[in-house]
Formats: structure tokens, sequence, C-alpha cells
């Protein structure tokens, strides 16, 4: 995986001091509480300097505006989401699909009840459907990094990989939406036929 496809956007003007990047840290964090809170309609960029305790003059100095904000904060969740997929990859049975999807829908299930502000933006799609990429949409970020991943442990060339994981992407995150909406925290029978469903496709493209 690319470095590139995971990197933070450009700032408006990148920390270089270690204070300045704490302080970007809790500009995002402020943010995501905002979020959680309040939702993204009505974040504003005077909440989150208030709430992370910087003033409104030094937020501009990083953020020009809330999506500006938003979109890092997307950013790094899906960071730490792939970090975790990584870390994950290393302890599962890679011959086995029902593992790997039960460890990458676990992941963004809890994310969604554990991450201040996830559940409302999750990868971005809620503020605008290229919010991670102005060239792809966010599911094909998403996309591209898994199969990445997906390429360095299955026994099938990189080129063939891409469109099974968007497709089994674009099913799970449709079908995800549908269990927050029946349930708040997931409803466990909608997330059991997903998994169900997304390793019986993955497994009849790429092998039990």
């Amino acid at each position: 995986m690319t470095e590139s496809r995971t990197d933070l956007p450009p700032l408006r003007r990148k920390p270089v001091q270690e204070r300045s990047a704490k302080r970007v840290e809790r500009m995002l964090d402020a943010a995501a509480e905002l979020l959680a809170e309040e939702g993204y309609d009505a974040l504003t960029t005077t909440l989150v300097a208030k709430r992370s305790g910087v003033a409104v003059g030094s937020l501009y100095q990083f953020f020009p505006d809330k999506r500006a904000i938003v979109q890092a904060l997307t950013h790094r969740n899906l960071e730490r989401f792939l970090s975790a997929v990584g870390e994950r990859f290393q302890g599962v049975d890679h011959q086995s699909w029902w593992e790997i999807v039960d460890s990458l829908l676990d992941i963004y299930l809890q994310m969604h009840r554990d991450v201040p502000g996830f559940s409302r933006v999750h990868f971005g799609d809620a503020v605008d459907v290229q919010l991670l990429d102005t060239e792809r949409t966010n599911n094909g970020v998403i996309t591209d990094a898994l199969a990445d991943l997906v390429a360095n442990h299955v026994d099938v060339p990189r080129d063939e990989v891409g469109l099974p994981i968007s497709i089994a992407v674009e099913a799970a995150d449709s079908l995800l939406k549908f269990a927050f909406r029946t349930d708040p925290d997931g409803d466990p029978q909608v997330v059991a036929e997903t998994k169900a469903l997304i390793k019986t496709y993955l497994a009849s493209r790429f092998g039990d």
C-alpha cells in the first residue's frame, strides 16, 4: 500500500513543532466530540476552537473551514481503521475468508460504537462522497487500501483483487447502514447476515 493513499490531506499550514501537532490533534478531538453531540450541520469552526481551547485565528492557521477539519478527522479515522485491520490480518488464518470478513466488520462496528463522531460521518459520505480524495469515492479509497492488504495475503494477482473487494465494500456499506437504521448499536442479525453474504461472495472469487 502506497503512503500517498492514506496520508492526511494537506493542511493550510503543516505543524512542524510538537506543540503545534498536539494543538491540531486537540482540534480534531474536539471536532469529533462535537460531531457526536451535534452532528455535522451544527458544527462550526468557532465551536471547535472553543472546545479545543484555542483561538479561532489559531484554528484558521491549519484549517480553512469545518469541511477541512472533518476531512482531516476522517483521514485520521481511516488510518486507525487500516492500522487495526493490518494488525488483525497478522492474527487470523488467511485461508479463511470468514475470519477475515469477521475481523474487518468487527473493527468497523467497534469504531461506529466507540469512536466519537464516527457514527455521524463514517468515512466521509455524510459530508461528501469524495471527501477523502478528489479523484476517487470514499469507498474507492477504502477498496484500494483493503485490496492492497488482501493481495499480500492471498494467492491472487493484485489486478484481480480490486473489483471483488469493491463489490464487497459497497455491499457491506449498504447493509451496515441498514443494520444501524434498525438498531443504534447495529442489528446483530443483520450484521451476521452481512458477514455471511460477504464471506460467501469472496470465497466464490478467491476460494475458501
